[in-house]
């Protein structure tokens, strides 16, 4: 009796699990995003309150500084309030993260790419190192163009207080009245200069990691935890160039409830962030906090949103099989 090859026996489940209809492969990757999504949020969602407090304000960010934050907040606020803002937090990201993942598919297909992701080449075989980072740029371009207000909002109920903003509906309700509907994309160009290499970078450093472990192992394709590992590295490099934007972002999101109007491009916003701040405590103000955050916040949508649509696509093909039985 001979043993099985279990590189064989992925590769041959990859093959059935590609023909599954295109319309069953949205609707697996929305299901997955959305759940990975949530997930990697909620573990960091105390970190990422800190660092919008950081982003928004003059204070000097330093890690004791963030940590007093972290405990003032408990203090005052309670232990559940180091997720305030998250319901906002999920009510976006859920969409988000299901339409990025969706659509990072769809445009590798409109772009002629592989769509299996362990192998970043063209459909004809060939390198396609630029392709990867367009087609991660344009997913990002898309979910963030979608669910933009939703991210204004969760920005201003992370730096407000409860007598400022209750809940999610009342922020868009005293945003729209009292600043218009043209706050709700404050910030939207930035975003957008920000998210094409934050995207990009991220999905085309994630599969390029997975394509070395690949041909490195001989096919083998890469454990859980191997693919945490790539998108932590994914998740560094995507956030560190695109932090100055979020800088720019985050200043005009809650700029209205702070006092402090931004005028100007994104330049000028840079640059009297700097004249006043520093580089390093200003433009780059809360970026080691990201180091940490950052990390494990992508290697979990990652690696989960991986797992999760194999496992989704894998029962839809038993399902098919049993139905023609």
């Amino acid at each position: 009796m001979t043993n099985s090859d279990p590189t064989k026996e992925s590769d041959v489940k990859s093959k059935d699990i590609d023909k599954i209809s295109n319309w069953n492969r949205v609707l697996t990757s929305l299901a997955a995003g959305a759940i990975a999504g949530a997930a990697a949020k909620t573990v960091i969602a105390p970190l990422d309150r800190t660092k919008i407090n950081f982003q928004t304000s003059h204070t000097r960010f330093s890690p004791s500084a963030a940590l007093k934050f972290v405990k003032d907040t408990y203090k005052h606020e309670g232990f559940i309030s180091l997720w305030r803002g998250n319901s906002a937090t999920l009510t976006r990201i859920v969409p988000y993260a299901a339409i990025q993942f969706s659509a990072h598919e769809q445009w590798k297909r409109v772009l002629g790419l592989d769509n299996d992701s362990a192998l970043p080449r063209t459909s004809d075989g060939g390198p396609a190192h630029l392709l990867h980072f367009v087609a991660g740029s344009l997913a990002g371009i898309t979910a963030q163009s979608l669910t933009y207000p939703l991210d204004t909002a969760r920005a201003r109920l992370a730096v407000a207080t409860k007598s400022q903003y209750k809940n999610l509906r009342e922020t868009f309700s005293k945003i729209v009245r009292q600043e218009g509907y043209k706050a709700l994309y404050r910030g939207y160009i930035a975003t957008m200069l920000g998210v094409i290499p934050y995207a990009g970078f991220s999905f085309y450093t994630y599969e390029t990691c997975k394509k070395l472990h690949y041909d490195h192992f001989d096919g083998r394709r890469p454990a859980p935890w191997e693919r945490m590992m790539f998108g932590a590295v994914a998740g560094v490099i995507g956030q560190t160039s695109s932090y100055p934007l979020d800088i720019v972002r985050r200043r005009l999101q809650v700029g209205g409830i702070q006092g402090e109007v931004y005028t100007g491009g994104i330049i000028n916003i840079l640059m009297k962030v700097y004249r006043e701040e520093g580089l390093i405590h200003g433009v780059f103000k809360g970026l080691s906090l990201n180091w940490v955050k950052g990390p494990i916040a992508v290697g979990i949508s990652f690696t989960l949103f991986d797992v999760t649509q194999s496992a989704l696509r894998q029962f839809l093909m038993k399902d098919r099989d049993s139905t023609r039985q």
